[in-house]
């Protein structure tokens, strides 16, 4: 099946050979972040009037990104963003809270947390230590039936904004959890309080869950028996991890164990030919192919739409490099015709690889 125009790597290669070009390394293809991201965490900004087209430049960004409702950064570009909001705003929490966070805030907490003794004791002490901090929400850890579950109630009257402030407070307590005990943590379930996304989002993926909305609070719930592994870092590698943030909590800790990351891995391997199918990825991973489907799915993702992201975050990163043409990059990822690259990377971010790249900075020949 030629999807897409997927072309034979004796293609691929002989197209190679004809333009004199060696083969580019394959990309690290780290899952890359939806726009729709940018703009949430962008409310704090807009609310206290503040430039957001010179926010975005700063950050290496283009404001028409925002207009592309399928667009895609890669993670060191939503962490520049971070750094420059941070900046910008004199607030850990980029203004999406009613009082500042001031800067400084999470290394101080991080200074307390490397001292305790497990994951269990950190965490109450993060959530006790942000208690006084953040007045719009609070932060609870309850531990039932075989569950440890991590609440986030509002306070105030809940907005967007705040929404999403609790889950950026989520998805950074999973992350700085992860790094403390050095593996990722095993995420059962995760809760919204919010309704649903108009559109697919990253959740499920990023934490490897379920993810359910319109709950009676955010969260996610993990097996209690992780709350008693020990902490392993200290104030050296404290050093090193607060030097890197956040770019090192945005994915920091991959469950490479899991299914998804094992069918990830595999499939990387055979970007610049036709992908394996369905039946031939169980075949490899000694997996039926029912099971895998559906396990993919359990853990956030189908099967087809895991082609798809990798496809499309690999030419996002080829994009990056101002010495590879457009044509370069179609091969590389296995397409016969600079054509359907340009479809499929048009139906992937809802906008064409030239123009793609025009808006990240680096420019090349098309």
């Amino acid at each position: 099946m030629r999807r897409w125009g997927i072309a034979d790597p004796r293609r691929a290669r002989c197209y190679r050979r004809r333009r004199m070009l060696p083969a580019p390394p394959l990309p690290d293809t780290r899952p890359t972040i939806s726009i729709v991201q940018v703009e949430h965490i962008l409310q704090g900004a807009r609310r206290q009037g503040l430039d957001v087209a010179r926010i975005l430049a700063q950050a290496g960004l283009s404001p028409a990104l925002l207009a592309a409702p399928l667009s895609r950064v890669s993670q060191a570009q939503y962490a520049s963003l971070i750094r420059v909001l941070r900046r910008t705003t004199r607030d850990e929490f980029w203004g999406l809270c009613n009082r500042a966070v001031p800067v400084g805030t999470f290394g101080e907490c991080c200074r307390l947390l490397v001292h305790c003794g497990n994951l269990g004791a950190a965490l109450r002490t993060g959530f006790r230590y942000y208690h006084r901090v953040l007045p719009d929400f609070v932060a609870r850890l309850v531990v039932e039936r075989g569950l440890a579950h991590l609440r986030l109630h509002t306070r105030g009257e809940a907005d967007g904004r705040l929404d999403y402030a609790e889950r950026v407070f989520m998805f950074f307590s999973f992350g700085l959890g992860s790094w403390l005990v050095a593996r990722r943590i095993p995420v059962a379930q995760v809760n919204y309080a919010g309704p649903p996304p108009p559109q697919a989002n990253d959740t499920a993926r990023v934490f490897g869950a379920p993810v359910r909305y319109e709950q009676p609070y955010t969260g996610f719930s993990i097996e209690a028996r992780w709350l008693e592994l020990p902490v392993v870092q200290n104030t050296q590698s404290l050093a090193e991890f607060l030097r890197l943030a956040p770019a090192n909590l945005i994915v920091r800790y991959r469950d490479r164990t899991s299914l998804t990351e094992r069918t990830r891995q595999l499939l990387r391997g055979e970007l610049h030919g036709e992908l394996p199918t369905l039946e031939e990825v169980g075949r490899r991973l000694a997996v039926p192919p029912q099971t895998l489907r559906r396990r993919l799915r359990e853990e956030g993702q189908g099967f087809q739409a895991l082609k798809d992201d990798l496809r499309r975050d690999a030419a996002i990163e080829y994009l990056a490099r101002p010495d590879l043409t457009l044509m370069d990059i179609a091969a590389q990822l296995g397409f016969s015709e600079a054509s359907t690259f340009h479809r499929a990377f048009k139906k992937w971010t809802g906008v064409a690889p030239g123009e793609y790249r025009q808006s990240h900075g680096p420019r090349g020949t098309g």
